[in-house]
Formats: C-alpha cells, sequence, structure tokens
C-alpha cells in the first residue's frame, strides 16, 4: 500500500513540476516580451504584471512538493544529526502525516472550492485593467496544495516505515 501510495503521489508531483516549469517559461517570455515593448515600441503591456504574479506564485506552488520528493527542503541537521535514527523517522512521519499533511489537505480543499466558484462565477481580477479570469490561476494552486499534500502523506508514511526518502536517495 504504502508503494502505491509513494508512486501516485510522485507522479502528481511529478506533473506538478511540469506545469511548474511551463510556468516560468511563461512568466519568462512574458517579462522579455514586455521589456521589449516597454522599451522599443514604449508602450507596455496591461497584462504584464497579472501574468508575472500569476506564474511566479505557481512555479513556487507547483514545484514544492517535487522538492519535498527529492529531500531538497533546506534544514538546520545539527541536533536531528545528534539523535537515533528511529527517533527522527517517528518526528518526521508525526510531523509530515499528522501535522502538515492535513494543515495543507485543509488549504488545498479550500483551494479547490474557490476555484471552483471563480469558474462557476466567471471571476476576474478587479484590480487589473486587464482583468484576466482568475480559475485558471487558482486551479494552479490547487494542483501544487494536492501535491504538496500527497507528497507529505507519502513522506510521512516513509518515515514511519523508516524508508524515508526512497525515491530520491535511491535506498
Amino acid at each position: 500500500m504504502l508503494d502505491v501510495l509513494a508512486r501516485f503521489a510522485n507522479g502528481v508531483s511529478r506533473c506538478a513540476s511540469l506545469l511548474a516549469s511551463v510556468s516560468a517559461a511563461v512568466l519568462t517570455l512574458a517579462m522579455v516580451y514586455e521589456v521589449f515593448a516597454r522599451y522599443v515600441f514604449d508602450a507596455p503591456t496591461v497584462w504584464a504584471f497579472d501574468i508575472a504574479y500569476m506564474s511566479n506564485g505557481a512555479v513556487f506552488l507547483l514545484g514544492v512538493a517535487y522538492v519535498l520528493r527529492e529531500d531538497g527542503h533546506i534544514r538546520i541537521d545539527v541536533l536531528r544529526n545528534r539523535l537515533p535514527a528511529r527517533f527522527n523517522n517517528v518526528v518526521e512521519g508525526v510531523a509530515y502525516l499528522l501535522v502538515l499533511a492535513p494543515f495543507f489537505g485543509m488549504l488545498a480543499s479550500i483551494a479547490v472550492s474557490h476555484t471552483w466558484r471563480a469558474w462557476v462565477r466567471h471571476e476576474v481580477e478587479t484590480v487589473s485593467p486587464w482583468a484576466p479570469l482568475m480559475w485558471p490561476f487558482y486551479l494552479l494552486i490547487a494542483i501544487g496544495l494536492v501535491a504538496l499534500t500527497l507528497q507529505l502523506a507519502a513522506e510521512g508514511l516513509r518515515a514511519f516505515a523508516g524508508r524515508r526518502c526512497t525515491v530520491a536517495k535511491g535506498h
């Protein structure tokens, strides 16, 4: 069961990271075009700011689960390295599975419901002269939070089983 959940969570994290890559490319292209339009044509775009904050936010939220999967988050291991591995596994298991996964699961649920509401109501950005639809941005946030929740659950179960970071480290 653990392997099935871990493979599923890893796959979702990988898909989310691919969306993060697309978002980074969109951000880069939009900013290059904005600079070109502004300084060459003296015609700044009305949409560049919206694309920038949406793409930037999406990059971070879509990539965070993959970074967890790869054990790439920064942590200070001064105390952790002095404690027994079994104790560290239990602490990580509790933190990931019993504290963080439910918290981010709740955030993911809120994000999914907010996305649905924005889609049904055709919600637009009200402070933007461009007024883009908001549900695509909210959807990327929801996907990132769902991916993180699944990855936290998988990593927590791995920690309790003493198999933390088996995918990332090849153990």
